[in-house]
């Protein structure tokens, strides 16, 4: 397996681990019932670090389509190249430091790590053409 395909697995394994942190985060401000019920209606905001997790959860939602696409499109196509490993790590690396970067909300570091993870899916991408 390649280094753009493990890095997939890998981001696929990241994914669930942000999925779980989310829904926890959740579960602690809403409350059990909550999220054991059907989920009718408005629920109220989160706040805080919750809030922010769930925001980095959702963009993460955004992006790993995209960089699966890419790497997927590489790997039939058979051309990965050192180029493509690299940004398939820059991808998982930058979204691995996201959660915390925009959890911890420091401004400018999200997006500047979100940045890293966009050239990451773009390096893959350009082997594509």
């Amino acid at each position: 397996m390649g280094t753009e395909l493990q890095m997939l697995a890998w981001a696929i394994a990241l994914g669930l681990v942000h999925l779980f942190l989310d829904a926890a985060l959740k579960t602690s401000q809403r409350g059990l019932a909550w999220n054991a019920g059907a989920r009718d209606g408005e629920p109220r905001p989160l706040e805080g670090v919750a809030g922010r997790v769930n925001r980095a959860f959702n963009n993460f939602l955004e992006s790993f389509p995209m960089f699966a696409a890419a790497v997927l499109a590489v790997a039939l196509m058979e051309r990965g190249s050192a180029q493509t490993a690299l940004g398939a790590q820059l991808y998982f690396w930058a979204r691995l430091v996201y959660i915390p970067a925009y959890a911890s909300g420091i401004p400018y570091v999200r997006s500047l790590v979100w940045a890293v993870s966009l050239v990451g899916i773009l390096m893959v991408l350009v082997a594509a053409f």
